[in-house]
């Protein structure tokens, strides 16, 4: 019997990310969404590619949370999206009442998922579906350390020309202008990165990391990305599904790791069929330690917002 992995949010990363997961061969997808109508369709078109990509799970659409009862995985994209000039911070208020909502009904008809977080703000999302589920801070894991770390893998990969698969990365902190990418574990094929490029270069590399979904909703002027983050979320879904004990960047609660304490932060985590099984601590230099501590205190101050 296949397993269950609810979308919620029928928009461009909900609907990307059903259809990632259609392709691997994750399990069945439930498709939410309240707008009438909006999940049918979307669950209908992909229903209808099935001859055509060989998909072996199923997949239905509806504005109501009860055929998503007993999912394993809940990725919550409802919200919505940036548009130009807007910062992620700025949909704070509008998407903590939608991603509340939405984790209590989560809560009510799959009480054991795993709840993966991908609405903006990130980090202070997972606080509210945190609080709004009451589920364990191991089954609440935000999409964020994933993203960043494979724009700076493509960004490095561009800029030498070389495969990205061949770029070993990590980028902590706040998913946003303060995101930490750390040089010290960035290498090709276990070199150095430092080996290929000069200081000055990789500095421009990690502010275009940091500016990479500004760059993207700029471009687009009336939308955000959402291929890279729709396959980042079904990544970790993968991961939690398969049991595969990967080990992936994500916002997680951190009690103390770090040096911080309450926070959700992007993290490196070994992510099973739990969720957050354990957080790992990397030696990070003095002035790695300095970025994260400013990420952290950007969040907590968005934090503080949601309680205000």
């Amino acid at each position: 019997m296949n397993k269950k992995i609810t979308v919620v949010g029928a928009g461009n990363v909900g609907a990307s990310a059903a259809q990632r997961i259609l392709a691997k061969g994750l399990g069945d997808v439930v498709l939410v969404d309240v707008v009438e109508g909006l999940a049918q369709g979307k669950a209908l078109d992909l229903m209808q590619a099935a001859p055509l990509e060989n998909y072996r799970g199923n997949i239905s659409g509806t504005t109501s949370y009860e055929e998503s009862a007993n999912s394993s995985v809940v990725i919550i994209t409802a919200g919505i999206a940036r548009k130009p000039g807007m910062s992620r911070d700025d949909l704070l208020n509008i998407n903590k009442d939608i991603v509340g909502g939405v984790a209590q009904q989560v809560a009510r008809f799959s009480p054991q998922a795993v709840l993966i977080v991908v609405s903006n703000p990130l980090d202070a999302m997972c606080h509210v579906a945190l609080g709004a589920s009451g589920f364990s801070k191991k089954r609440v894991v935000g999409m964020a350390g994933v993203l960043d770390t494979a724009r700076y893998r493509a960004f490095l990969a561009a800029a030498l020309g070389i495969n990205p698969s061949e770029i070993q990365a990590m980028v902590l902190g706040g998913h946003g202008d303060t995101m930490v990418p750390l040089t010290g574990y960035t290498t090709i094929a276990g070199i150095q990165i430092s080996s290929f490029l000069g200081e000055a270069e990789l500095r421009s590399i990690e502010e275009r990391t940091r500016n990479g979904g500004a760059e993207i909703v700029s471009l687009l002027k009336t939308g955000s990305a959402f291929y890279a983050p729709a396959s980042s979320a079904v990544l970790m879904a993968e991961a939690i599904i398969s049991d595969s004990k990967r080990v992936l960047p994500c916002s997680a609660l951190l009690e103390g790791e770090y040096g911080l304490n309450g926070i959700f932060m992007g993290v490196p985590v070994l992510l099973g069929a739990g969720g957050v099984e354990s957080i790992i601590e990397l030696t990070l230099s003095p002035a790695e330690k300095e970025m994260l501590s400013k990420s952290a205190q950007s969040v907590a101050e968005l934090v503080a917002k949601l309680k205000g």
